[in-house]
């Protein structure tokens, strides 16, 4: 009875392979935070956040501007800079040529005028897919013009940051758009303007330590990292262990380092009654 056996595992075995569901790549996301299993399309219709643990997922510029303005209001300025390899550091063109490929950018920002609650503004939104956000030359000039257009405009200005630094393969060029963007939104206080900066995961470096932190209201996401140095740099360095949630939007709002925490979700109307207060005070 070998043989009857042998033939019918065989049999029950291609009916098993038969019967086994292939299961399309991309429907499922692991969530960073929680590590629990989500259906994709339950997380999209969640502005990209986590309904399990309210995680709130990277997502480039163009996917956050939707939750940020009213629906067809934003038209890019595309003042037709891109970034030169000045100093011929290496591998620096080839991974610009690689990061506008996968972006659909010219740098790690998008910038234009839009409207938030039927009010005009002046945004600029970082997308860190692009070489992790960093702040170069073109970063910083796109930061310091659209400011400029929010004076001329005499509308509010509003950055949203998602950045790991200053981009070193810039080196000084790089360095000096710290100053370039601090400057920039000075003259708007001295004119009299708002200037709300939004921070998201992650936020570090020389952006945190230039304009982002420089808003007259900031607000950051849920549970996002921001500071200059991460967390493992600084442990490294002071050889201690640092406090739970060090560096999370909620220890840095607790410490007073940033005013408001919104959701994603609240963003837009969120948005709308600060710019409103604004106007009318």
């Amino acid at each position: 009875m070998a043989w009857f056996k042998k033939d019918n595992s065989e049999s029950l075995s291609q009916e098993s392979s038969r019967k086994k569901v292939k299961i399309p790549e991309g429907l499922w996301v692991k969530c960073d935070n929680c590590k629990e299993i989500i259906y994709r399309k339950e997380v999209d219709k969640n502005y990209k956040v986590c309904p399990k643990c309210d995680y709130h997922f990277r997502i480039s510029a163009s996917e956050r501007l939707p939750f940020l303005v009213d629906e067809g209001s934003f038209r890019e300025v595309e003042d037709g800079l891109s970034p030169k390899d000045g100093l011929n550091f290496k591998d620096y063109k080839d991974r610009l040529k690689n990061s506008r490929k996968k972006t659909g950018l010219k740098d790690a920002i998008i910038s234009g005028e839009a409207k938030i609650g039927g009010r005009p503004v002046q945004i600029v939104v970082m997308d860190f897919n692009f070489m992790g956000g960093s702040m170069g030359s073109v970063v910083g000039e796109r930061i310091a013009r659209a400011v400029e257009r929010a004076i001329e405009t005499r509308t509010p200005f509003i950055s949203v940051a998602s950045s790991g630094g200053a981009r070193m393969q810039e080196g000084i060029l790089s360095l000096m758009q710290m100053a370039k963007t601090a400057a920039a939104t000075t003259r708007l206080g001295q004119a009299g303007l708002p200037f709300i900066s939004i921070l998201t995961d992650p936020t570090f470096g020389g952006v945190t330590a230039s304009f982002a932190m420089l808003g007259d209201l900031i607000i950051a996401e849920p549970k996002s990292l921001i500071g200059f140095a991460g967390p493992r740099v600084i442990e490294t360095t002071i050889k201690q262990q640092l406090p739970a949630g060090f560096q999370r939007a909620e220890f840095l709002q607790e410490h007073g380092m940033i005013d408001m925490i919104v959701n994603r979700k609240d963003m837009h109307a969120t948005l709308a009654r600060i710019l409103e207060f604004f106007v009318n005070s």
